[in-house]
């Protein structure tokens, strides 16, 4: 088994994710493609995130994951779930105020055999820049401590892409 992957399961609108391992920015053009197509999905209805197996996770998904919420709460109206049983990935997400934008449980919320595996997306080093950029934007509209805390690595971002970038979310 690799250190890392993504499952999925969807049903009448209602997305379940299960990360495992190790969830980091190798992830993040995987995880972007499917927030897309989430948001595509006239039935959409609802997420489920499970990160009961998830060792660790990086600022860039916690940046995706922030979009699905933002996503969610603003054209939905309602919180999607996190379900979280490690208290150093819920103390994470809460630090993040992932709390405005998620109903946050600490317990499982299915079993592994309902749900496939995603195939992972190659993307260039240039695509996977501007998901970065783009994932720790939308931390930094959280909340000021996220402002603070990722203002210099945005900074160093954009620098990096030239004036003529613009990354949106």
């Amino acid at each position: 088994m690799s250190g890392y992957k993504i499952l999925q399961a969807e049903k009448q609108g209602v997305y379940v994710l299960k990360f495992i391992g190790e969830i980091r920015l190798n992830l993040c053009s995987t995880l972007d493609h499917l927030i897309d197509e989430m948001k595509e999905d006239q039935s959409f209805i609802t997420v489920v995130i499970d990160l009961t197996e998830t060792s660790i996770v990086d600022s860039t998904t916690l940046g995706l994951l922030a979009k699905i919420g933002i996503f969610a709460k603003k054209h939905r109206k309602i919180l999607p779930t996190i379900v979280s049983t490690n208290e150093d990935i819920t103390r994470l997400v809460l630090s993040m105020g992932f709390d405005q934008l998620f109903i946050i449980v600490e317990k499982a919320a299915t079993d592994i055999e309902h749900l496939s595996e995603i195939p992972i997306l190659l993307a260039s080093e240039q695509e996977v820049r501007e998901k970065v950029l783009a994932a720790h934007k939308v931390l930094m509209e959280l909340n000021e401590s996220n402002r603070t805390a990722f203002k210099d690595l945005v900074q160093a971002l954009e620098c990096d892409q030239g004036p003529a970038s613009s990354v949106s979310y």
